[in-house]
């Protein structure tokens, strides 16, 4: 084993230790250092993924995964990974998808098995969800538009609500109130969801510095063109006469 092998097993060894210890950012830092140096390494990024799951950074969590799978495809563990990442950003479709990849490669293996089945109670809770929240908006809805209308008979002199069409309509159009909110806050937690595997703001910020600072420096380069050695001694002669 060359040197450079022995520091790379070395940094891994260390990051393990810190995983061990939850000490996750320290591990991500450990990792880091080995790809720096063999980038090859496919097992590096599947445990620099885990550990970038382990500190909620999705996106990177994600990146990593996807390398491995791209260093070594028949590698079971890189579509695991991509798996637990698509499970805690709640995409139990695509979490699915891909635990039944990594199932494929190793069949009957037991954890992949349960992960299996913990992200297809997951997915079926979800939907119902996306069907059950609504109605209970509505439902809510219908209550309130009942309390409206018995508050209206009760404590009012004059109640407002006597004709039995305007109650109905009432209680109606809160329930449809309640429904459109509540299908409103499912939306809301969906795109919530989405944006858990976008990359972070400041490196957002970053990317489109450095595209102004590129932007910049071809319009400078285009009032300035760059000459040859020659080109520059013809221009400088020329100025001189």
């Amino acid at each position: 084993m060359s040197e450079e092998e022995d520091k790379v097993q070395k940094l891994k060894e260390d990051g393990n230790n810190c995983v061990r210890q939850q000490k996750y950012p320290e591990a991500m830092f450990h990792y880091t250092h080995a790809i720096k140096i063999n980038p090859s390494n496919y097992s590096l990024y599947s445990n620099r993924s885990f550990v970038f799951l382990k500190m909620q950074q999705y996106h990177f969590a994600m990146e990593d995964a996807m390398m491995t799978i791209k260093l070594k495809p028949d590698w079971t563990k890189g579509y695991y990974r991509k798996a637990e990442v698509e499970f805690y950003t709640f995409r139990f479709d695509d979490a699915l998808h891909s635990y039944r990849q990594a199932l494929s490669l190793q069949p009957n293996d037991p954890d992949i098995m349960e992960a299996i089945n913990k992200a297809s109670r997951s997915l079926i809770k979800d939907q119902r969800a996306d069907q059950q929240i609504p109605w209970l908006g509505a439902g809510i809805g219908i209550i309130l538009g009942v309390i409206v209308v018995i508050a209206d008979y009760v404590f009012t002199n004059k109640p407002t609500l006597t004709h039995p069409l305007l109650m109905a309509l009432l209680t109606i159009s809160i329930a449809m109130i309640g429904f459109g909110i509540a299908k409103g806050f499912r939306y809301f937690v969906k795109c919530q969801r989405k944006s858990l595997l976008e990359p972070p703001f400041d490196l957002l910020e970053e990317n489109s510095k450095q595209d102004d600072k590129s932007e910049e420096t071809d319009k400078q380069s285009e009032k300035h063109p760059k000459y040859s050695k020659a080109q520059a001694r013809q221009r400088f002669k020329k100025g001189k006469t």
